[in-house]
């Protein structure tokens, strides 16, 4: 069924292009955006533009930005030499929600999944590894903009965490990553794998406890 509006019509259309927004979402969506006042319709037309128009990606971790590199790549406060391998920006949000991580990141832009035709050569390693190397110091035009951003990339890398997610297509990532990092001399290490805060036992699959006995630490 469609609108007898054209307008509302294909703002339900272009609602639909988003991901998960099935047509019931977008009607529902449409008929809210009916009820706003214009001046906060007029916010997220100008917010939806902005994002194209500003936002770019740090030449250096790869995170979307409004400023080349990025803050956390420029904050003279970060631990440069402790690299955080992440699969999307959103991923980063999650970790710095914790308020626990104070080293820096690298976005990979997604994992290596043959059966979607993404390979190596699709993501962000190459430029990891000459990171990582310090065959990449700066980002262009850095050491002009933020003379401290430029002596703390110069800091050895001493580890590099692979924080991907754990299915296959994160285990064959986190796998090839490996193979290629260990050879540079610095530390590889994964975030744990286990059992979540408040789950019970008897409702975890097998893979899930089979990782939570392999990174079980002592007490």
């Amino acid at each position: 069924m469609q609108f007898t509006s054209e307008s509302v019509e294909a703002l339900v259309e272009q609602f639909t292009k988003l991901p998960t927004i099935g047509r019931k979402t977008a009607q529902r969506l449409a008929a809210y955006v009916l009820k706003m006042p214009r001046e906060e319709v007029v916010e997220i037309a100008k917010a939806l533009v902005a994002v194209k128009d500003h936002v770019t990606f740090c030449t250096v971790c790869f995170n979307v930005t409004d400023a080349d590199p990025c803050p956390i790549c420029r904050s003279a406060k970060r631990d440069h030499g402790l690299i955080c391998v992440v699969e999307e920006p959103n991923d980063v949000l999650a970790l710095e929600r914790t308020g626990e991580y104070q080293g820096v990141y690298h976005v990979l832009g997604g994992v290596i999944s043959p059966l979607d035709g993404i390979g190596p050569d699709d993501l962000h390693i190459r430029e990891l590894i000459a990171r990582v190397a310090g065959s990449s110091v700066t980002a262009p035009g850095v050491a002009e903009q933020a003379p401290s951003y430029a002596e703390t990339e110069r800091v050895p890398i001493k580890e590099v965490i692979l924080a991907v997610n754990p299915n296959v297509e994160g285990d064959t990532t986190a796998y090839y990553l490996s193979q290629l990092l260990q050879p540079l001399g610095v530390r590889v290490t994964r975030i744990a794998r286990g059992l979540p805060i408040g789950g019970d036992l008897e409702y975890a699959d097998e893979a899930t406890l089979s990782r939570a006995l392999e990174g079980r630490g002592a007490l």
